[in-house]
């Protein structure tokens, strides 16, 4: 009897064991980096409950465990939870002077700052989890529902989840769901952009295994020992700053170049493409063991350049910050990856759709999730084989990212995020830049939230509830410069612009692309009416007897032509409730006040469209 009572407690225990090593989540995140940790923010924020899993100790990703902690564009379009962290880190500094320390961003802060803040964001969402020091081992989709098997320490564990997002920095776990992805530059002929090579190969950007320095006053000597290999003419033109975005465009100043990526606290970020610390290494289909052993040749490449940025330029006082990663060599714990595999999504995101958003086939602007305002910026001095393509001569507007872009083909369940979304290689340059990725971090989360709560998969998801989240998160889906999230008809004139009845207009202008709304400006009748052409094809052309600019009278004997019938006395009505000021039945209306009066009357942005933008 004693052994059937011993037997019986056994199995017992055994059973509890096998329950505690299951553990079930809605939505799952592979990656706590920047995309992962705000797609785990956004999901929490809508009642779901999400787990990241994170290989390192931090949160952030490129922001912190990577070292580059100088935020490239979109300094005058905050979007959603970008805004959001970028608010915190003028709190903690003490406002936006005082992150403006160096001159590649407007928006520069310690690495170990910014895990903090992300590590508080993330701890204020009661249905978020995170598990750091945790490695995933592998995926597999079954019954509507993802197992996921994880190794925390030396224990194996296993994950149950509806909605699985990849927010790798490499597109790992896409691949291994059996996402198609594409890896390097495409051709052309694939791609419809001109500047493409001929021929498709596999080469990415150089990566960067950056350095944090920190000056420890005028009389220390931090020289570290020299590095094995160590060549000093390798980095002999790094003090050649000739920046296009500058105006004075100094040589030799090496001086400035070391301001590039200054940070608060008199710390140095050290992320230099030219003759500095950028190294071609394609790790993508490497094993995680030989990705180990050829990152030892870029953070060597590293120390070798900080050996010589305190040897032959005299820095000495500068040595490897001792107050920012938790590692035994003081280096960032993961390397600036630039590029990653590129799933195939439902659309892929290419340079016309950037340069000519209303011009495409597909109207992919329709659908947008995510803004950006970056240049096309790749970095490719470090391999000689990589086919010349000149990227300064690329000019584009600011722009947004299609929804699509971030399911992949022929896989359920699953949404990528980081790098590995969509997008050509050439756009990859612009889709890459923090803000945008932190962006598409949210998007993610707010999608895979909603399918979570409709019982629906990714590729089931409405372009337009999405955008209704996003908006109601102070996200961006129109590249407006000139509607500020303050704005009071923020909201509308986003819907309306994503509809396309009214546009936009883009200036490629240096660093920070722009695109206008000018929504103070009147606009003419008849442009009014190409627009409504696109949701009512039948509305005849309509020329105004009083002039060019469409003026209330206008207005309402267009919109008469949908069948909808408006008197002058609710157009004055609905405009002072608006604020906006009424100026007589013969007055231009402003683009703003004609965008709310759409939104009021025809509801434009309420029709369903396809992932592909197209009216159904």
């Amino acid at each position: 009897m004693k052994h059937i009572q011993l037997l019986i407690l056994l199995l017992n225990g055994l059973l509890v064991t096998a329950q505690q090593s299951v553990y079930k989540t809605d939505v799952l995140i592979i990656g706590g980096g920047a995309s992962g940790t705000m797609a785990g923010i956004q999901s929490a924020r809508m009642g779901v409950n999400t787990l990241i899993v994170e290989e390192t100790n931090w949160l952030g990703g490129m922001l912190t465990a990577a070292g580059v902690s100088a935020i490239d564009g979109n300094h005058r379009l905050p979007a959603g939870l970008w805004g959001e962290f970028r608010k915190q880190l003028y709190d903690y500094y003490g406002g936006a002077d005082s992150v403006e320390t160096g001159w590649v961003s407007n928006t520069l802060f310690e690495p170990h700052t910014g895990n903090e803040l992300l590590q508080k964001m993330t701890a204020a969402e009661k249905s978020l989890q995170v598990w750091f020091n945790t490695k995933w081992l592998s995926v597999k989709r079954d019954q509507q529902q993802w197992t996921v098997t994880i190794l925390q320490g030396k224990k194996q564990r296993t994950i149950i989840a509806s909605i699985l997002i990849d927010a790798t920095e490499l597109g790992d776990v896409a691949a291994a769901a059996g996402a198609g992805y594409r890896i390097g530059m495409d051709s052309r002929h694939d791609t419809g952009e001109e500047q493409a090579p001929e021929q498709a190969n596999n080469i990415i950007q150089d990566l960067t295994y950056v350095a944090v320095l920190k000056d420890y006053g005028p009389q220390a000597d931090k020289t570290i020992p020299k590095p094995a290999g160590y060549d000093a003419h390798v980095f002999g033109c790094s003090c050649d700053v000739s920046d296009p975005a500058s105006f004075d465009s100094p040589k030799n100043n090496c001086f400035r170049m070391m301001q590039y990526g200054r940070l608060p606290h008199n710390k140095y970020m050290i992320n230099w493409p030219k003759c500095g610390n950028d190294l071609y290494l394609n790790l993508i289909e490497r094993t995680p063991a030989e990705r180990e052993q050829a990152l030892k040749e870029a953070k060597l490449h590293t120390l070798r350049f900080v050996y010589y940025l305190q040897t032959v330029l005299g820095y000495k006082n500068l040595g490897l910050a001792d107050d920012e990663f938790t590692t035994a060599d003081k280096l960032p714990m993961i390397p600036y990856h630039r590029e990653s595999r590129r799933v195939k999504g439902l659309v892929t995101f290419t340079l016309p759709h950037v340069a000519t958003p209303y011009e495409t086939a597909l109207p992919l602007y329709r659908t947008g999730i995510a803004v950006g305002d970056y240049t096309i910026d790749h970095h490719h001095l470090k391999n000689t084989s990589a086919p010349t393509i000149d990227f300064v001569k690329i000019k584009v507007p600011s722009y947004n990212v299609p929804m699509g872009s971030l399911i992949p083909q022929g896989v359920d369940g699953l949404i990528v995020a980081e790098k590995s979304i969509s997008v050509s290689n050439i756009v990859n340059g612009a889709t890459r830049l923090q803000p945008v990725v932190m962006q598409l971090g949210q998007a993610a989360g707010c999608m895979a939230a909603l399918c979570v709560q409709q019982k629906i998969q990714p590729a089931q998801l409405s372009v337009r509830a999405v955008q209704e989240q996003l908006l109601k998160a102070n996200g961006y889906i129109m590249p407006f410069i000139d509607v500020p999230v303050t704005d009071n008809h923020f909201t509308i004139l986003q819907k309306i612009g994503a509809t396309g009845i009214l546009k936009g207009t883009g200036v490629p202008y240096m660093w920070a692309n722009q695109t206008w709304f000018y929504p103070e400006q009147p606009m003419p009748a008849y442009e009014l009416v190409q627009g409504l052409r696109l949701y009512y094809p039948t509305l005849k052309t309509y020329w105004a007897a009083s002039g060019a600019m469409c003026t209330v009278t206008d207005f309402i004997n267009i919109i008469k032509q949908t069948g909808i019938v408006i008197s002058e006395q609710q157009v004055v009505t609905d405009l002072q409730s608006a604020g906006v000021q009424y100026a007589g039945a013969a007055g231009q209306l402003s683009r703003r006040a004609i965008a709310i009066l759409l939104d009021q009357y025809l509801h434009p942005f309420e029709k369903t469209i396809s992932i592909s933008g197209i009216l159904k």
